[in-house]
């Protein structure tokens, strides 16, 4: 993935749990939703919830299923039942973990304590793209704080998923600085825990595009 031919920014909403919400999410231009299978999260959904918000979204507007540490069983039924573009790997999963299910995925990899972010990215070579977040490595993310963004290795900037206490007030300052491929939200367009708030998405994706004229 060559960052350099980037035009714009694209926008990832995750943990989604309401059809109106990933409706409302794909009419303001939302690149991708994304759909938490993970029992303790307070944004998990069933494989009904799931396919609910599947069935109101239109073309181009890429689903992507979430995991941690999962088992094979649970990511096979959700490929199966569900018209998933691509799972999200948000855990201690291993790359060969990852590949087994032969579908293109997303590896998550936690900020908190990381001291060769190269290495690790290095790692998931396979994988579709690499998201940055800010909790510890394998644990659970969601926790509405951002990561200093400056250990993150100017090679990869262009080319990574950039989330962690991403919110309508600070995105901009974060593309602006690390102009990554794409930002990925969650709590930071809620007004609860997998409740979206129409205003705080709108606002999002202005603040997206605003920022996006101005360095292109």
């Amino acid at each position: 993935m060559d960052g350099k031919l980037n035009s714009r920014t694209r926008v990832k909403i995750c943990g989604m749990t309401r059809a109106k919400d990933a409706q409302f999410a794909a009419q303001l231009g939302v690149d991708a939703i994304g759909l938490v299978f993970y029992e303790k999260s307070p944004r998990n959904v069933s494989l009904q919830q799931a396919h609910d918000i599947c069935s109101v979204l239109p073309a181009f507007v890429s689903k992507v299923a979430l995991f941690l540490d999962p088992s094979e069983s649970l990511v096979s039924e959700v490929i199966d039942k569900l018209a998933i573009d691509l799972l999200q790997f948000h855990g201690k999963e291993s790359a060969e973990f990852c590949a087994t299910f032969n579908y293109p995925y997303i590896k998550a990899l936690g900020m908190a304590g990381q001291d060769d972010v190269q290495q690790r990215v290095s790692d998931y070579s396979q994988a579709r793209g690499i998201l940055l977040d800010s909790h510890e490595a394998g644990a659970a993310g969601g926790t509405g704080e951002a990561f200093n963004w400056e250990i993150i290795p100017r090679n990869l900037r262009q080319s990574i998923i950039l989330a962690g206490g991403l919110k309508p007030g600070n995105v901009a300052d974060a593309i602006r600085k690390v102009r990554p491929y794409a930002v990925d939200l969650s709590s930071g367009v809620e007004t609860g825990p997998g409740i979206k708030d129409e205003a705080l998405m709108k606002q999002l994706m202005n603040e997206v595009k605003r920022v996006d004229c101005e360095i292109s």
